[in-house]
């Protein structure tokens, strides 16, 4: 599937920022469909794409610096608006004339911003790219060059401590500089800064939406299959396939197969809900019960990538055994979760060379399925979104990140029958819990971890026991990148402890992980 042709384009001409698919993110939030492309996308390209306007992103480059990354210098004069963040600033400034160098001291995290004197005249229509930020305001900062000097036709409209063009601005032009981060949560008006550039200035209408965007996919996917063509679809019961499979099921009907590979290694109930929710959205599912497979060729592995190669390696081919038999009755279509993190991580916006990513796996090419990827445009929160509208259930669209090896990750140790069945009633403890207690909407991940080579020593009633330590992980986390512990009250922790060595056989302790990410990771293995 190709981008919307519909929707007007936002073009995200990413120098390697961290936060670069956030602004992408930011503005579909906005209404504005957002893709990030190479920092030297010429302006032909950017015309031929639907470009209406264009967002310089951060990176770690000095735009002073011989060799740094630069723009279609064509752009500035193009008549479309552009708006520079951070390093995007610094580059514009430098590229038309003005001065970026090494502050005398960086800023790294929160900044007061302070308006220029006048600037409130100055910019878009009765105001100017600030208007929402007050004398004050606290915004986001990360960097240690700064802009010394504007271009000719640039004025300030803003300054920190540490930037005294911290903003800057030629309305004529329409071309907008910002040192801080407005598509970060921490600056105080973000959200209106983008809003103003995407609407004020660039007129955007606002049009991207879940509902769209669905109607659209349902057309490309029977256009690609074609009227008579069947498909197969790859099933893990995660949020991703569950969501490109209801879409494909809504455009093919009973012309589409979903095969569900069960390897016995998800949360408790979670195999049978996926069922039953592809079967109330009327999605044919073939359900591959692989469990024993799995759990034979784990048997005495404990070794983290042992077990992950493992499980990839078998569910690679057990799902071939199963898409074989599909295929001979006439299916030549793969459908696939992949996402827009995948395609941008795997080619920076090159369409030309974005090597596919397969979810299921390095399938052999002599299936001869041609893959269609209804999500590979969508970020996390879109396909959330776009199951909704579906109809999927909240169980289902709102689960949790879940790793694709299951619950073998999550023991610390080899995989057994009776640590499965110990670490799925202690994660439903957690979950219970923590649900309970209204918490979850606040949470990035919550989870249990089995230490299943560890034994530790207990008393209940007048006998001594052994019983295995259960590790309790929950996060705060925006995208999964970093993650802060989560702040758990106390009483809900004691009802988690006591829950879990009083209900669960075999668990004798409780640990609750304080690590946050960096150093540590989400999961534990």
């Amino acid at each position: 599937m190709s981008g919307p042709v519909r929707h007007e384009l936002l073009a995200v001409l990413d120098f390697g920022s961290q936060y670069g698919q956030l602004i992408a993110r930011r503005a579909r939030e906005l209404g504005v469909y957002a893709e990030i492309l190479p920092p030297d996308t010429d302006v032909e390209t950017l015309r031929r794409r639907g470009a209406r306007a264009v967002i310089l992103s951060g990176g770690p480059d000095s735009a002073h610096a011989q060799g740094a990354r630069t723009v279609d210098l064509a752009l500035y004069d193009s008549g479309l608006p552009v708006l520079g963040i951070c390093y995007g600033a610094q580059r514009m400034a430098a590229d038309l004339g003005g001065v970026s160098g090494p502050g005398e001291e960086g800023e790294f995290g929160p900044a007061v911003l302070t308006p220029a004197p006048g600037a409130r005249d100055l910019g878009i229509g009765d105001g100017n790219l600030l208007i929402d930020l007050e004398p004050g305001a606290t915004v986001w900062m990360s960097h240690s060059d700064r802009v010394e000097a504007l271009p000719p036709g640039f004025v300030p409209l803003a300054s920190t401590r540490g930037a005294p063009l911290a903003a800057f601005a030629d309305p004529v032009r329409r071309l907008y500089g910002v040192q801080f981060h407005p598509e970060v949560g921490h600056t105080q008006g973000g959200r209106a800064v983008m809003a103003r550039f995407l609407h004020d200035v660039a007129g955007f209408a606002g049009d991207w939406t879940m509902a769209a965007f669905a109607q659209e996919a349902v057309a490309a996917i029977r256009a690609q299959v074609g009227e008579r063509g069947r498909a197969i679809a790859a099933l893990s019961g995660g949020v991703d396939s569950s969501v490109a499979a209801a879409l494909a099921a809504r455009a093919l009907g009973d012309r589409l197969t979903a095969i569900f590979v069960d390897h016995g290694l998800l949360r408790l109930g979670e195999a049978d809900e996926v069922m039953a929710a592809m079967g109330a959205l009327g999605v044919r599912v073939r359900r591959v019960d692989a469990a024993e497979r799995f759990l034979a060729a784990l048997e005495g592995v404990g070794d983290p990538e042992r077990k992950r190669r493992i499980i990839g390696t078998l569910f690679v081919r057990v799902f071939e055994e199963e898409a074989r038999r599909v295929a001979e009755e006439g299916a030549g279509f793969l459908v696939q979760g992949t996402l827009y993190p995948d395609v941008v991580e795997s080619g920076a916006g090159r369409s030309q060379t974005i090597k596919t990513h397969h979810n299921v796996g390095g399938l052999p090419e002599d299936l001869g399925l041609e893959l269609v990827e209804p999500l590979r445009l969508l970020f996390k929160d879109e396909v959330r979104a776009l199951g909704r509208e579906l109809g999927l259930p909240e169980a289902i669209v709102s689960r949790q990140p879940f790793p694709g090896p299951g619950l073998a990750v999550r023991i610390a140790g080899p995989v057994t029958a009776q640590g499965l069945e110990i670490l799925r009633q202690a994660d439903r403890v957690v979950r219970e819990e923590i649900e309970a207690a209204g918490l979850a909407p606040s949470l990035f991940q919550y989870f249990a971890v089995l230490l299943a080579p560890v034994r530790a020593v207990g008393v209940m009633g007048d006998n001594r026991t052994y019983g295995m330590p259960v590790v309790v992980r929950a996060v705060a986390s925006e995208d999964g990148m970093t993650a802060d512990r989560a702040r758990l009250p106390d009483d809900v922790l004691g009802r988690i402890a006591t829950r879990l060595t009083n209900e669960v056989a075999g668990v004798g302790r409780v640990l609750y992980d304080l690590t946050t990410k960096p150093p540590g990771t989400i999961e534990w293995e």
